[in-house]
């Protein structure tokens, strides 16, 4: 039963792939512009291609390398392109085509040219929390659709918490760009107020408790395989980018905030929240890395924790002193002042001398 429903689910979708491909193909010859590479029918066809129906495979390499390569021409068709693949995700009912559409803004992410990802950067205006509009996605249409559902809100909320994060860091996380301008970041980090480190560090660990809310593996689906890959791939990143800052940070503690210091210390307790449930990395120099990050985590929230305890002692010294300071002063006022100092009111109350008020 359930391989008869698969094939099933194959043969509608190629067939609806087939019919709306060759659609777009007619156009594209029969527009005026179809000389051209990059003519919006063109885009529409190439679109088509790489968001297909099938919910068992990635999208095709080359159709998403032809995606990309829209942003390679003028802002216009780097612009109409981001539109397009946004109105795909944002329309379509099948999880199958949303889960691609996902794949196809995370390429741009990771490979675009920067026109490419400046348009994306964008859209819309608006940017905030859902603004990919997929949080209440549901496809029903079969079993495998309704558990690609899933994977569609979860990848949905991944992707626009990879982009918010994004612009906190002036650069796109895990893009070929930001790996090529790694010096000119560590300057900037050095730069930065322990304020705006600190939530950098905050925005990153959100994006990382993120990874740990994907929805169960459906095992042998290489669809899912992809989106695994592509987090993963970002998950190195993220920890990559982490550490630059706490080890920024080790060069702070002293002169950080009280205040700093707990926000800090509560994103390097977030962080180690997560160990269990991030994407397990197979590479053997990765899996070093990894260690090694945790490692550092485990070091600096010892260290940060030491620097908030001597913090707290000291502003617990500090009010005492104070609270001695008053009591003394008040024994003092006690052995000084006589009812005469007093002036007696109706209601019972004593008003204090002019000469203590105007202090």
């Amino acid at each position: 039963m359930g391989r008869q429903t698969k094939l099933k689910d194959l043969l509608m979708g190629a067939i609806k792939d087939k019919a709306s491909q060759s659609k777009a193909a007619i156009l594209s010859k029969l527009n005026t512009n179809a000389c051209s590479p990059l003519s919006s029918q063109s885009l529409h066809l190439t679109l088509l291609r790489a968001t297909t129906h099938d919910p068992f495979s990635p999208p095709p390499a080359k159709h998403l390398a032809t995606l990309l390569s829209f942003g390679h021409s003028s802002r216009a068709t780097a612009s109409a392109a981001i539109e397009a693949l946004m109105d795909r995700l944002q329309t379509t009912q099948n999880s199958s085509v949303a889960l691609k559409c996902l794949i196809a803004v995370h390429h741009i992410v990771k490979y675009g040219s920067f026109i490419l990802q400046d348009q994306l950067s964008v859209f819309p205006s608006a940017g905030g929390r859902n603004y990919l509009k997929l949080s209440n996605f549901r496809d029903n249409s079969s079993p495998i659709s309704w558990d690609l559902s899933s994977w569609v809100r979860w990848y949905g909320q991944y992707v626009e918490n990879l982009i918010i994060t994004s612009r906190y860091l002036g650069f796109f996380l895990g893009s070929n760009s930001g790996i090529a301008d790694r010096d000119r970041k560590e300057e900037r980090i050095s730069a930065l107020m322990n304020t705006d480190l600190v939530r950098e560090t905050e925005s990153l660990v959100s994006l990382m408790e993120e990874i740990c809310r994907r929805p169960e593996s459906l095992n042998g689906n290489r669809l899912v395989g992809e989106i695994l890959g592509l987090v993963g791939q970002d998950q190195i990143a993220t920890m990559n980018e982490v550490s630059v800052r706490v080890n920024e940070f080790g060069e702070r503690l002293s002169c950080m905030s009280f205040g700093d210091s707990v926000e800090l210390l509560s994103a390097l307790k977030r962080s180690e929240d997560c160990k269990e449930r991030l994407v397990t990395v197979s590479s053997a120099v990765k899996s070093d890395l990894v260690d090694r990050f945790w490692e550092l985590m485990r070091e600096m929230k010892g260290r940060v924790g030491k620097e908030k305890e001597i913090k707290e002692g000291g502003k617990l010294v500090v009010m005492a002193v104070r609270r001695d300071s008053v009591g003394e002063s008040a024994r003092f006022g006690d052995r000084v002042l006589r009812s005469s100092d007093s002036v007696r009111f109706s209601s019972g109350r004593l008003k204090e001398p002019s000469y203590l008020c105007s202090s």
